[in-house]
């Protein structure tokens, strides 16, 4: 029997991850290990091995076949755009993607003005604008502290990940329009999905009596 392999976000998800595969009957030991330089965790009597990748690169891992399955976050696969099927809402990490500003920047986008939008997500960015609202903005990539570019005048609004809000009000910021819910979701490979059909299914299907029992929402 080959290796089912999963590919999982780094970080608070991949934890979070773990406790539903666990949950289900897939547990890793390995993973458990302090200290470890490990970069693939195998479940030998189940023949699953996990790894863990930045979140924009499990897409990428999952539709090349080098993953079977992955656990990334909606964001990311708006953003990065890949084929592959998206299965389950794991209800991990819900939050919103949001258009934020200052108060006065709400007339802009209502009136559909030309502006600038900084963002860390300029292809959800531009198919928001472009797509959804028909409005011609410029959309400025940044790699961090978005909430500066309104503060210090690069641009009019920000397109970015909303949790609490507190951040935002803390610099006088707003939430001006939502985007999209975002969530973890797992993801299958296509060519997995038909030679490993029977394995995958088991694992779809008993996490959904997880998520059903611990009030989770399904796709």
């Amino acid at each position: 029997m080959r290796y089912l392999t999963i590919a999982l976000a780094k970080g608070r998800m991949a934890k979070k991850s773990m406790e539903l595969f666990e949950a289900i009957g897939i547990p890793c030991e390995e993973m458990k290990e302090e200290g470890t330089r490990k970069l693939i965790f195998v479940n030998e009597d189940l023949k699953v091995r996990f790894f863990l990748a930045k979140a924009n690169d499990v897409p990428t891992y999952v539709e090349y076949g080098a993953a079977d399955l992955g656990i990334v976050g909606k964001d990311t696969l708006l953003e990065e755009g890949r084929r592959l099927y998206e299965v389950l809402d794991l209800g991990i990490g819900r939050c919103r993607m949001c258009v934020c500003g200052p108060r006065e920047a709400a007339d802009k986008l209502k009136h559909h003005e030309l502006i600038r939008v900084a963002t860390k997500y300029p292809g959800i960015a531009k198919d928001y604008f472009y797509n959804k609202k028909h409005q011609t903005v410029e959309i400025i990539k940044l790699n961090g502290s978005i909430e500066l570019a309104p503060i210090v005048g690069l641009a009019e609004v920000i397109v970015d990940i909303v949790e609490t809000g507190s951040t935002l009000r803390e610099n006088g910021l707003d939430v001006l329009e939502e985007i999209v819910p975002l969530s973890a979701r797992m993801v299958v490979n296509q060519v997995s999905m038909k030679i490993e059909h029977e394995r995958i299914s088991r694992i779809l299907d008993a996490m959904r009596v997880l998520l059903r029992e611990q009030g989770g929402r399904m796709i």
